[in-house]
């Protein structure tokens, strides 16, 4: 199963509605389940797996879990998909879904996602932001503001979808070190 078969599965179970479904395990049990101290009953874990709101929670404790375990956001990577269809190029995505840069008017935007688990830290933190290119070339560079974006002039000649299909096709976003 790849990784994107193992997204839309979990999507799928913790997205459906169960009529009168409720939290069947309490965060004690799903949090110790979740640091490896204790794992799931064939009981609990089928508890789990009928009860979408029980998995929504276990997802939201994993993501707490991960944020105080202070595994901070390193980098997101981004690849170029569309095959040239003439059209001007106006969003590219990360693969991780947690950054979009736009493309308007000579302008480049980085905007976070809201609803990422990293979001509200970023958001605090509003740190000085990198988008490269596959060859390293400084796209935008910037602080990141209260309402998750960072902008600035596009810097190259040639239009986005031109630049990125000539440098690799990809393009990284990074927290900009020691600064």
């Amino acid at each position: 199963m790849t990784e994107l078969d193992r997204k839309l599965a979990a999507q799928l179970l913790a997205g459906r509605r169960v009529e009168g479904d409720r939290l069947v395990l309490d965060d004690a049990v799903l949090r110790a389940a979740l640091d490896g101290s204790r794992p799931l009953t064939g009981g609990e874990r089928a508890a789990l797996e009928g009860s979408p709101l029980t998995l929504r929670r276990l997802r939201r404790l994993a993501e707490q879990a991960r944020a105080e375990a202070g595994e901070g956001w390193r980098e997101s990577r981004g690849l170029l998909r569309a095959a040239d269809s003439g059209a001007a190029l106006s969003v590219l995505v990360t693969d991780d879904g947690m950054w979009r840069l736009h493309f308007t008017q000579g302008q480049v935007i980085l905007q976070l996602d809201a609803q990422a688990a990293r979001a509200p830290a970023l958001l605090a933190a509003r740190p000085l932001l990198r988008v490269t290119d596959g060859e390293g070339a400084v796209v935008l560079e910037g602080r990141l503001d209260g309402d998750g974006e960072c902008e600035g002039a596009w810097p190259f000649a040639a239009p986005p979808a031109e630049h990125f299909q000539r440098h690799g096709a990809v393009f990284k976003v990074e927290p900009v070190p020691g600064r």
